[in-house]
């Protein structure tokens, strides 16, 4: 028999609201050795079963809901379940899309795991120890379900301290190729698996750079924060006269130099390695009105203690972005940061504007491609926010 963890009353509101987390001070008893990373049945104040989680004890989140059944959640047939479920998910979204997110942790019920696919090479992040111990089981899944031809662990992500886990990048499974190359939206894109940020590319961008389409055609176009240069890729294939990427890291620019080769755009994309701070502020960046400018850092804010100083960043970048635009220029902007929620973000950009002394029109508000899934209950899960605005 599983150990048994059973909520105080009232400590079940979350999970009968469908949200699959459990705070440590929500828990009344533990009945049974219930060893970290170990199942547990989990039961109302009132005895009531509410479902199959696994515990860590030296978590803040105590134990997080795999199943609201009674499953065996230590078998290769529950993850291949869930696996299969993700991908047919998928289907109804995507026909034949080679490269897409497979698992978004809680949106598809495996709170901990995430799962990117490029193809026959899948990415994976473990950010939980209750999965970690169940590591084995998800590599056997994933094999028997994909027949990948490698499988990586990025596991370089902070929130595994919390968690108890160290950060670590290793090869599971399989070998490489090199390339490794993928396709989207008829782009071509090299993919850095094992030194890229986050799994080694940004998939949740893919559908918002479609909204390029029709707004970037004959103007000069600013991408910030370009990283391997999907934003400018889609701007230069969607006719823009010019593109000019600029990011910190050297080893991004000279990925997005490689994937402008790639999709044969060299010609009408320049990529600069400098502080997009510093670049806004002085030299030919900040002499020159844009056409449309691509505004997608990284996230400024990794805790809500953080809000403010990151609310000052995102303050700073967009009212220097809506200076530098032309009259009837585009800004496509993005917050990639939970814990900035879509009516600060937008109440950020209505300040920029004014200390811009620009009127802007919001044209559509975006969020992440549909292979994250929102689940309703569980707002966590959304978290990146796209603005498109127009100078008036």
């Amino acid at each position: 028999m599983r150990p048994t963890l059973t909520l105080r009353r009232g400590g079940d509101r979350r999970l009968r609201a469908g949200h699959p987390w459990i705070f440590s001070n929500e828990i009344e008893t533990i009945d049974g050795r219930a060893d970290n990373g170990s199942a547990v049945d989990v039961l109302s104040a009132s005895g009531r079963f509410l479902g199959t989680a696994y515990y860590n004890r030296h978590s803040l989140i105590a134990a997080r809901l795999l199943s609201r059944d009674d499953v065996d959640i230590d078998s290769v047939d529950f993850f291949r379940d869930k696996l299969a479920a993700a991908q047919a998910y998928r289907d109804t979204l995507y026909e034949g899309r080679a490269s897409l997110r497979l698992v978004y942790g809680e949106g598809d019920g495996l709170p901990g795991l995430v799962v990117d696919r490029y193809g026959d090479v899948l990415s994976i992040q473990i950010l939980t120890l209750g999965l970690e111990r169940r590591l084995d089981l998800i590599v056997a899944a994933l094999k028997a379900e994909f027949n990948p031809v490698a499988i990586v662990a990025r596991n370089d992500v902070a929130v595994r301290q919390l968690e108890g886990l160290e950060q670590e990048v290793r090869l599971l499974y399989g070998s490489l190729p090199e390339p490794l190359i993928i396709c989207e939206n008829g782009l071509r894109f090299k993919v850095d698996i094992l030194g890229g940020q986050k799994t080694g590319h940004f998939l949740d961008q893919k559908e918002n750079h479609l909204a390029l389409k029709g707004r970037v055609e004959g103007r000069d176009v600013l991408d910030l924060f370009c990283y391997s240069g999907s934003w400018s890729m889609h701007a230069a294939r969607f006719g823009a006269r010019s593109v000019t990427g600029i990011d910190i890291s050297a080893g991004a620019v000279a990925l997005c130099r490689e994937n402008a080769r790639l999709n044969f755009c060299k010609e009408s994309c320049t990529f600069i390695e400098a502080d997009v701070f510093a670049a806004l502020r002085q030299g030919e960046i900040a002499g020159k009105r844009w056409g449309a400018i691509v505004l997608d850092p990284p996230a400024f804010v990794k805790s809500k203690k953080k809000l403010a100083e990151a609310i000052r960043g995102y303050l700073t970048i967009n009212r220097r972005a809506m200076e530098l635009l032309a009259p009837g220029g585009y800004l496509f902007t993005c917050s990639c940061s939970h814990h900035m929620d879509e009516t600060t973000f937008l109440d950020t950009l209505r300040t920029a504007a004014a200390k811009a002394g620009r009127s802007m029109r919001l044209v559509e508000m975006r969020g992440q491609s549909s292979d994250h899934p929102v689940l309703l209950a569980c707002p966590e899960t959304s978290y990146l926010k796209c603005a498109i605005l127009q100078a008036l």
